[in-house]
């Protein structure tokens, strides 16, 4: 089935008029339009702009499923929400859990990744710090033992691309080397590492940043952690970094600052979702943990008289960060760059995160103000 769309578009970092040719799940041509270029006969007038289908490094759910629920049926649906809303590609994340429930966890994953519902796993835990958990069950942070670190990746049949590790842990840094030489991407997250310990994990094989900020010791001018070993290593060392650009987790200035020191290419916009992605206020569960969401912000639930509980992942979708960010005042190309093709080729996914003859047709069609009108996904649309 083919069909030509034809309007605004996001290709190479410019918008203009094109047409997209679409060839069944593939895009066939791309070719950009003058204004007084006649249109293709039967070619489908676009009311919006064009622009390459989201890519998702970090989700852990949505629509009030999630992929820690460790049930086949309850992570599709999680990963469905997502395509509906522009991730059409995504990573399902699993949180820290006893080592039985994370094997069954990446098992589940795994067929769901087989089936193409899901483009790889990523385990956020067991190996972080405790001082650093978040949202994860202290109770079972755990060092590194590669007996089960290998069960994990037989498991996972080849479909586990990230793990986040604290490399300041016991094994460590053998548990960097290791998931490196067995072709993982590792990330370096929920830590209290120290510049140098930094350095060490990116020069034995770290390439990406958890939730830059978030989960890490705050910036010190005399005693720096991991935030600015961070950035310098996504400006020399080739380093993605994740932001969870929800005005959440970070305001919009932390956003645009991060952005502009290391350039787009080097960012990553991640959801960090959870299954109240799409749903709103309410209990929730994410991994064992009782979670509240109030306001769109979701927290550990605490009892009465004890502080705020920590905030317990995101409630948006890629295409709300874009869509914030835009409103906040970037640019639409600068603000698609980490939402499309920045994490596309960190995963190493060709054919995603770009307009372009061969990719995969992917797409979203955004209004005035960068929010999502329509999805398709493989030459279908979904919304």
């Amino acid at each position: 089935m083919t069909s030509t769309l034809r309007g605004p578009a996001l290709i190479d970092g410019v918008v203009s008029t094109a047409e997209i040719a679409i060839d069944g799940d593939r895009i066939a041509a791309v070719r950009p339009m003058r204004p007084t270029d006649p249109a293709t006969p039967g070619s489908e007038p676009v009311l919006g702009t064009i622009c390459a289908a989201y890519v998702d490094l970090h989700c852990h759910g949505g629509g009030g499923t999630a992929f820690t629920d460790l049930d086949p049926e309850a992570a599709a649906a999680a990963a469905r929400h997502h395509h509906a809303r522009g991730s059409t590609s995504l990573l399902a994340s699993l949180v820290t859990m006893s080592p039985a429930d994370l094997l069954r966890g990446v098992e589940i994953l795994a067929d769901l990744a087989d089936d193409g519902l899901v483009d790889g796993i990523h385990l956020e835990g067991p190996w972080l710090a405790e001082a650093r958990c978040g949202a994860h069950d202290p109770r079972l942070l755990r060092d590194a033992d590669l007996r089960e670190v290998d069960r994990l990746l037989l498991a996972g049949r080849g479909h586990i691309r990230q793990v986040t590790v604290a490399p300041e842990r016991e094994r460590g840094m053998e548990l960097v080397r290791h998931l490196h030489d067995s072709g993982v991407h590792v990330a370096i997250g929920h830590t209290t590492a120290t510049f140098a310990q930094v350095g060490q994990a990116v020069a034995a094989g770290a390439d990406l940043a958890t939730h830059l900020f978030n989960g890490m010791d705050p910036w010190h001018h005399r005693t720096p952690g991991a935030v600015p070993a961070l950035l310098r290593a996504a400006v020399h060392d080739g380093v993605t970094l994740e932001l969870i650009a929800d005005g959440v987790h970070l305001s919009d200035d932390t956003v645009r600052s991060v952005v502009d020191l290391v350039g787009p290419s080097r960012v990553a916009f991640v959801s960090d979702a959870m299954a109240a992605a799409g749903i709103g206020d309410g209990p929730y569960v994410l991994g064992g943990l009782s979670v509240v969401v109030s306001g769109g912000t979701a927290r550990l639930r605490q009892r009465p008289g004890e502080p705020e509980g920590s905030i317990a992942g995101g409630t948006s979708h890629v295409a709300d960060l874009v869509a914030r960010q835009v409103g906040a005042g970037m640019a639409l190309p600068y603000a698609a760059e980490p939402a499309t093709s920045s994490p596309a080729r960190l995963l190493g996914l060709a054919d995603r995160g770009a307009l372009r003859a061969g990719a995969r047709a992917d797409l979203v069609v955004l209004d005035p103000a960068a929010k999502v009108t329509r999805v398709m996904r493989a030459g279908r649309w979904l919304a």
